[in-house]
């Protein structure tokens, strides 16, 4: 499919047939004819195991992975962007639904405006959006795009440019996404969330319709990595936590200087200090 528009897209799958059972059907079926679905599956979860496998023939689903152990994000991610041959690549989280029209949208902005590097769906509630953090970073582009200017976006609900990564080079090492897409940027693609913005529920914040986190005991059960990491043991912590996420992207500089250098280890060490002090640090 290299040079006529497809799409390899990735969804890893781990530990929430409730959710897997919501976000796999619903790529399935907002998937244009020339996409294809790669699964991964981490771990033994039956039930989620269970969830995957009544789609494995699903007509988009392309490929299936399965690691008995929790590979995380890097190998499954690069094991697409090596093998796929679609002109655009994307990734959808299991815990997430984008708008239907994501790639329609996403894909014609990319072939509308060729410094389009990673430009993606949006993922926080409106209650979240600061008017004037928002109008700060907008940016208009040719065929009549706007794009809501970031060096990096969340890594479910994207769309990469195949001639992207075949200049940043896939993930290194334990590299995040983010610190991927500051490569990407400070190689002169430009990156964003695509405006108006596209939503993409994100079923693991708790004011999600369909989140599991109803109560605090839910949420200890079943508390995400980053939660863990972050020291947030509640339901009430864990918005707040959402919020601060929202917060920190609307406000984050464009001045790639920032995300270098002796910046860089200034935030770092803001942040390891409030974790060592409070048991929280926010993302």
């Amino acid at each position: 499919m290299t040079g006529d528009g497809g799409i390899d897209i990735l969804m890893i799958t781990y530990d929430r047939p409730e959710y897997v059972r919501l976000s796999l059907p619903h790529l399935l079926r907002t998937c244009p004819a020339e996409a294809r679905v790669w699964l991964w599956h981490n771990g033994t979860d039956q039930p989620t195991l269970d969830a995957v496998e009544e789609f494995r023939q699903h007509p988009r689903v392309h490929r299936f992975r399965h690691s008995p152990t929790n590979a995380g994000l890097t190998e499954p991610t690069n094991w697409l962007w090596q093998l796929a041959t679609g002109s655009y690549l994307s990734k959808v989280d299991d815990d997430c639904l984008p708008d239907p029209d994501w790639l329609r949208i996403l894909r014609r902005a990319h072939r509308d405006v060729p410094e389009f590097g990673v430009i993606g769906t949006w993922r926080f509630p409106d209650e979240d959006v600061d008017d004037d953090l928002v109008t700060a970073k907008l940016a208009d582009y040719s065929g009549g795009h706007r794009l809501f200017r970031n060096h990096w976006v969340q890594g479910s609900g994207y769309l990469l440019r195949r001639e992207t990564l075949d200049q940043v080079g896939p993930l290194t090492g334990g590299e995040t996404f983010t610190a991927w897409c500051l490569r990407a940027a400070r190689l002169g693609w430009v990156n964003g969330w695509y405006h108006p913005f596209l939503p993409e529920d994100h079923m693991d914040d708790p004011r999600s319709p369909h989140t599991i986190y109803r109560t605090d005991a839910d949420f200890m059960a079943r508390r995400p990595l980053s939660a863990r990491r972050t020291g947030v043991t509640t339901v009430a912590e864990w918005t707040a936590q959402m919020r601060h996420s929202a917060r920190v992207v609307q406000a984050a500089p464009l001045d790639l200087r920032e995300y270098q250098g002796w910046r860089l280890r200034r935030r770092n060490a803001t942040r390891r200090i409030r974790l060592a002090l409070t048991g929280r640090a926010p993302w």
